[in-house]
């Protein structure tokens, strides 16, 4: 068509009556000013308003900027979910700088990795993982490539109650906030560097007297969050979040989930995994409540749903199945409807059965950290009240559609880029695009192009379409495995197994687990005239990763070689998955 004048672009450019930026903090403020004193967060014996929540969160971010903090700078939290990992939500990037959110699971390597790799300058960490962190920040002493970041202790009284009834007194570093080297010491002098660190109550009353300056991001894609993910090697990747996708997600989880206004909301999720789904600022833009949860334990989250009428609470199926098998007695008292949200593997037809018992409504939804957490949902359909409990099992165990304000997501061939049919069977890679999608990967310019490739982001699962339209999973990305809701790249498990001296060649998969989903399971060839015990080497990768991490078994073969010599790991799949059938 030939161009011509569009009058509805003539003097009617956006303006600042008529455009503002979208970003998840504005939740915070409308909640404060709608509803400022009612309640935000329950922690133990702390209750407090959103009126205060905005209070204290205008407080911490104070005192980040105090530190010459702002746009483009790395702040890293370390945080349970306790209430300051809430403010650090709102507060980090209230100041322009980006919320470095680490898995507090992790060991001391890879948390300096982090640090190194994200610059962070300030590190909020919670006094339980002191040891990790410490160990982390002498480790990237070592290095001395940046600054050690200044560092706040968080000291939970929930937390040091739990310590004081087991009759275990917390020892501490001493703090040390003025220290002289506040950015921490000089590149010439880290020989004797130590950690500044300060205490988080004083940190939040210390920047009172100044003034707080909210600086909103210039546009809708700066970024937000950082959150590392295995990804498909050892190495972590730093996945970048901007402000339009979280503020999107956040109120996309509202609509797919159908949640009213001022939802009780129960934290079994770590805030670490994708910003907690996008929910602190969910529960903002809701006015809801936030009920803080350190740690999952069965009895506590039956008691906190009991006694604060929880009405909404997200977590792994490894969670699900926990309560699912707890002791009938703790649920006493417990009448209300409560929804939950499951993600990773298909929920089989005995959660759904558990679920149901309890009076639990489950919601199947599929996503990855590069997509903000839960980008489709399986949705509901009104006919599935009427289908048996196999029947609906087997609906709710698809990934389903699209989150409503994702753009899209399919099933295509990697290489041609085309569509598989919808017939259930054809099978491709699961691929979403739109707005709730990852800026992409901090200074990895080749694996943000890779997992852009055609204009779609490549999530390396395999997947098929049905006839209705819904995507089902039918293989993870094939070196990853999922044990607990936590992702362990096979690469890196095997990387620590090859730095045994009897190892002459390993490879690790995924064993299905019906407490874990799945849990690592290593193949491992000794090199001629070696022996050692598997529980020797299973120690061994102990010493060098997360527990989490470490083969559950370790089985001592020939392993399975192609004629180039490349291990078959596709036969040790079969065997992983067979064996686990016949047990």
């Amino acid at each position: 068509m030939p161009s011509r004048p569009n009058p509805y672009r003539e003097h009617l450019d956006p303006n600042p009556a008529n455009y503002a930026v979208l970003t998840p903090i504005d939740f915070l403020d409308w909640a404060a000013e709608a509803y400022p004193d009612r309640l935000a967060l329950i922690h133990g014996d702390i209750r407090q308003s959103w009126a205060v929540v905005q209070k204290l969160c205008q407080q911490m971010a104070a005192g980040i900027q105090a530190q010459q903090l702002g746009v483009g700078d790395t702040v890293a939290v370390m945080l349970p979910n306790i209430p300051a990992m809430i403010y650090a939500h709102f507060a980090v990037p209230m100041t322009g700088a980006v919320l470095n959110c680490i898995n507090t699971r992790l060991d001391p390597a890879t948390v300096a990795y982090i640090l190194e790799h994200s610059e962070s300058k300030l590190f909020f960490y919670d006094a339980e993982y002191e040891a990790v962190v410490l160990s982390a920040l002498e480790l990237l002493n070592e290095k001395a490539k940046h600054p050690l970041p200044r560092c706040v202790r968080v000291l939970d009284p929930v937390y040091v109650q739990e310590q004081e009834a087991l009759g275990q007194p917390l020892k501490l570093k001493a703090l040390n906030p003025d220290r002289a080297e506040p950015g921490g010491a000089s590149l010439g002098a880290r020989s004797h560097a130590q950690p500044c660190i300060e205490d988080f109550d004083a940190w939040l009353v210390k920047p009172c007297a100044q003034p707080f300056v909210y600086c909103p991001p210039e546009f809708e894609t700066d970024a937000i969050g950082l959150n590392y993910t295995s990804g498909t090697t050892g190495h972590p990747k730093g996945v970048v979040v901007h402000h339009r996708g979280a503020y999107l997600n956040a109120l996309s989880n509202v609509l797919a989930w159908s949640i009213p206004r001022h939802p009780v909301y129960l934290w079994t999720l770590p805030m670490f995994h994708c910003n907690g789904w996008c929910f602190p600022w969910t529960i903002a833009a809701l006015a809801g409540v936030n009920v803080c949860l350190r740690k999952v334990d069965a009895a506590l989250i039956f008691q906190l749903i009991g006694e604060h009428r929880v009405s909404h609470y997200c977590a792994a199926p490894i969670v699900h199945a926990m309560l699912i098998n707890a002791p009938e007695s703790l649920r006493a008292g417990i009448h209300h409807r409560v929804s939950c949200m499951v993600a990773g593997a298909a929920p089989p037809a005995a959660m759904i059965a558990g679920m149901e018992a309890m009076g639990f409504d489950l919601t199947h939804v599929y996503g990855l950290t590069e997509v903000y957490g839960p980008a489709s949902v399986c949705a509901k359909q009104d006919d599935w009240a009427e289908l048996s409990l196999g029947e609906r099992a087997e609906r709710n165990a698809r990934q389903g559609i699209r989150y409503p304000l994702q753009a899209g997501l399919t099933v295509m061939d990697p290489e041609t880029m085309q569509r598989v049919p919808k017939d259930g069977q054809s099978m491709g890679e699961v691929m979403f695009r739109g707005n709730i999608v990852m800026k992409g990967y901090l200074k990895d310019a080749d694996a943000t192009n890779k997992a852009f490739a055609g204009g779609w982001f490549h999530t390396g699962d395999l997947g098929v379409v049905d006839h209705s339209g819904y995507v089902k999973l039918k293989d993870r990305a094939k070196d990853i495995i999922i044990s607990g809701g936590e992702n362990i790249s096979s690469i890196e498990v095997e990387d620590a197994l090859y730095r045994h001296p009897a190892v002459m060649a390993c490879a690790v998969v995924a064993k299905p687990d019906p407490k874990w989903g799945e849990t690592p399971l290593a193949f491992v060839e000794l090199k001629p005239g070696m022996h050692i015990e598997a529980q020797e080497l299973i120690d061994h990768c102990k010493r060098l990763l997360a527990g989490f991490k470490c083969p559950r078994e370790l089985r001592f073969v020939e392993l399975p070689k192609t004629s180039t010599g490349k291990i078959q790991k596709h036969l040790l799949r079969a065997q992983a998955k067979s064996a686990s059938a016949i047990g």
